[in-house]
């Protein structure tokens, strides 16, 4: 069977469901695939014989008639997750080669199900990016090029490497990280289809940490049915996690290609900000197009605190860096500089093993944390959290889901923000208010920029309404026929 890499995850488990190919052969294509990427820099680490050996024994389990809902599919796995006997760094000096003695529950729930894993991918270090350049080992350069230009783009961050190796074609599927958007943007930046759930729908457990309120696992995939099979996979209650919902989960993909005939689809006003893009604005009006035609009922609404949601974000999100973080102290594990003292080992590891974003993050962090400015930014940034999720129940009472622009951009060169953090941090602008709130949030790719790069459009719904998400995604899907895919370069 030929262009085995070009099949969709559906159409990969439908292949080997019929046994028209095996999961060896399958994984064989994709760890080819990945050897020939190399230049994307997209995997941190490569597993091909791990790989090779889950396939064969998902080949077997197909042969016994013990398949399960995921056999055989080749997913790639952001080195945010643990996994058992395999090095798990999150993209930083400070872990060395922390190799676990355990697995994440979400990657243990895909193992479960069949899946097998191709490697470990590319992030922002700790996940605190939007371009994937913080990663100590070196950025991800996308798939994507602008027309007539070789300049290397972000694929956006922090799952940088998740969404570059799902768009270009070296895995089926992805596990991502969102904190403020870094499931979505990336989705946005490559074409491809990116779902943050509801907070507490995937387990946390095993999952480094960056901002334990915001921190949520999603996937990455090619089209809306495809994130819809991964994400039923992902989810589900972990007493592990104390933050786990413990709710029943639906069968996600049985959404994709529902009715939202009579929906209501919620426009926020404050979204119009200025200096916008017209090309987003465009795709936007285009959307909202879309789903009117569709048969939805578009209703302006105000989400009046949404100028306030980055602020705060980056108050609250480094606050808890900052102490998440601070068990990396060169004592039990990772890298470790010895100093003349306890406290100058202490001292000496963290400078050396954390990157200049993470040190700028955990300052900050200490600073908004520390005794005079706790009431003064903290507290306050708390109570502004509270307003903008009020916002969105406000918003709930008379629409059903809302869609925004997902990104105020497309892919931007690699370098052009770097020497400016907050430029950076406007990349979120779209995407806080969800992680903020809670909320699930969802990118779906919509059309290309005049210089040929994508485009998404996000769609923010009721807490643990991620399968009304999976219906008016699909409905954006088949209207905006999107199939565009990055020229090999590489």
């Amino acid at each position: 069977m030929s262009g085995l890499t070009d099949l969709t995850l559906r159409q990969a488990l439908d292949a080997l469901g019929t046994r028209k190919i095996s999961s060896e052969e399958l994984t064989g294509g994709y760890i080819a695939a990945i050897e020939a990427a190399r230049p994307l820099n997209a995997f941190v680490l490569e597993t091909p014989e791990k790989a090779l050996e889950m396939a064969r024994a998902s080949d077997h389990r197909r042969a016994s008639a013990e398949a399960g809902p995921l056999d055989g599919v080749p997913l790639g796995i952001k080195d945010l997750f643990c996994t058992e006997g395999v090095q798990t760094t999150a993209g930083s000096r400070i872990l060395g080669t922390f190799t676990p003695t355990y697995e994440s529950t979400v990657t243990s729930q895909l193992w479960r199900d069949g899946a097998v894993m191709v490697g470990k991918l590319n992030l922002d270090e700790f996940a605190m990016g939007s371009s994937n350049e913080t990663s100590a080992f070196g950025p991800v350069v996308s798939p994507w090029r602008r027309q007539g230009d070789d300049a290397p783009l972000t694929p956006g961050g922090s799952s940088g490497g998740s969404a570059a190796a799902v768009a270009a074609g070296l895995c089926l599927g992805a596990t991502a990280t969102d904190t403020g958007g870094s499931i979505r943007q990336p989705a946005a930046f490559t074409g491809t289809v990116g779902i943050k759930p509801t907070y507490g729908r995937c387990s946390r457990w095993g999952v480094v940490a960056f901002a334990s309120s915001l921190d949520q696992a999603g996937p990455i995939a090619r089209t809306v049915e495809d994130a819809a099979i991964l994400l039923k996979s992902m989810s589900g209650h972990d007493p592990k996690d104390s933050t786990s919902l413990n709710t029943e989960v639906p069968d996600f993909p049985a959404f994709v290609g529902k009715s939202v005939k009579g929906l209501r689809i919620g426009i926020p006003k404050e979204y119009r900000i200025e200096g916008m893009s017209p090309e987003i604005d465009a795709l936007w009006e285009q959307g909202i197009a879309w789903l009117r035609d569709a048969g939805c009922e578009i209703v302006e609404v105000s989400l009046p605190h949404t100028r306030y949601a980055l602020p705060a974000y980056y108050i609250v999100a480094p606050a808890e860096a900052s102490s998440n973080l601070a068990r990396y102290d060169g004592m039990r594990y990772g890298l470790r500089v010895e100093g003349g003292n306890l406290t100058e080992t202490y001292e000496k590891s963290r400078a050396a093993g954390f990157g200049e974003e993470v040190k700028r993050r955990i300052l900050i962090g200490t600073y908004v944390l520390s005794a005079g400015y706790y009431d003064a930014y903290y507290l306050r940034a708390l109570k502004v959290r509270r307003r903008i999720a009020d916002d969105f129940t406000a918003a709930f009472g008379k629409v059903d889901a809302l869609l925004t622009p997902t990104a105020p951009s497309a892919a931007f060169a690699l370098g052009e923000n770097a020497e400016d953090p907050v430029a950076m941090y406007l990349n979120d602008i779209f995407t806080v208010t969800v992680n903020l709130a809670g909320l699930p949030g969802m990118s779906v790719p919509a059309g290309l920029d005049a210089q040929g790069l994508p485009l998404g459009l996000q769609l923010i719904g009721r807490p643990l309404d991620e399968g009304l998400l999976f219906s008016l995604g699909g409905a954006i899907e088949k209207a905006a026929g999107f199939s565009s895919k990055p020229a090999r370069w590489w």
